[in-house]
């Protein structure tokens, strides 16, 4: 039997039996990251940024020199998984600040979740230069939009590989690990008390995405639907939607018409790329 499928099984017994329990422990693993090391191909741009440290303990990654572009990683993720991106927006001229969210890397917390995710961003905006650009991966991109309905200042944003709703991925989840229906609704209650938001509030539908956009999804991507980049492009009057047919979850972030893409949305935005001195 495999771990999941043992997880399945107890799941499937206690949370009939104690709900609220089983959806305490599930939503503890939901809400705890992992730190994964970065892999061989991101330790030389790893090896050429400038650590910094923000006002509430942020820890950040910063490349170049230019108009400011703001960087969220996803869930488990790392800034430098940005490296082909980073590389264009440098050479193009910017200066690029990849963050470490909350519970990630060297930024303070043990657990992470797509509000704290938008709030790091708030906090770094307030201590950077105006923003040119907010890029976010996966979680990051769900918080980069999040972060615009709490007040944050861009000239342009850019979602990839992000979840339209956080229903669907609470519920996915819950699928996933085998929890029944009573632990599957204290489970979302549990993290709509942690999180300090009703998860229905979480629904790009109901947001106001008043910025140029771009939302980049890779058809073939198999942890999250490329259908939520449609409701998202949807929910996004001025959005450009970029889908390449092959990229999964994670090479998308490599795919040169992401790079193309992104320099072209700051074009538009009144951001022109320029050469570094």
């Amino acid at each position: 039997m495999t771990s999941l499928n043992w997880i399945r099984g107890v799941n499937g017994t206690l949370g009939h039996l104690a709900p609220e329990h089983v959806a305490g422990k599930m939503r503890r693993a939901f809400m705890t990251p992992r730190n994964l090391p970065p892999r061989e191909w991101e330790l030389p741009l790893l090896a050429s940024a400038e650590r910094i440290t923000l006002r509430f303990g942020l820890s950040a990654l910063r490349w170049g020199k230019g108009p400011t572009v703001l960087l969220m990683h996803g869930w488990e993720g790392r800034p430098t998984q940005f490296a082909a991106l980073i590389d264009t927006l440098v050479q193009a001229g910017h200066t690029v600040v990849s963050l470490e969210g909350p519970g990630h890397g060297r930024s303070p917390g043990e657990q992470a979740n797509v509000v704290l995710f938008a709030r790091a961003l708030l906090e770094a905006a307030a201590e950077l230069p105006p923003l040119s650009a907010v890029i976010g991966h996966s979680m990051g991109g769900a918080s980069v939009m999040l972060a615009l309905q709490m007040g944050l200042r861009t000239d342009a944003a850019v979602s990839i590989a992000a979840p339209a709703r956080m229903l669907g991925v609470l519920r996915g989840f819950a699928n996933r690990l085998g929890m029944p229906a009573r632990a599957r609704a204290a489970f979302i209650r549990q993290v709509e008390r942690d999180v300090g938001m009703q998860v229905a509030r979480l629904d790009v539908s109901g947001y106001q995405l008043e910025v140029p956009g771009l939302v980049v999804h890779a058809a073939d991507d198999e942890l999250v639907p490329a259908g939520e980049a449609h409701l998202i492009h949807k929910a996004w009057f001025d959005s450009r939607l970029l889908l390449p047919e092959t990229g999964g979850h994670q090479r998308v972030l490599a795919d040169p018409r992401l790079s193309q893409a992104v320099l072209e949305l700051l074009a538009r935005a009144g951001a022109p790329a320029r050469q570094s001195a």
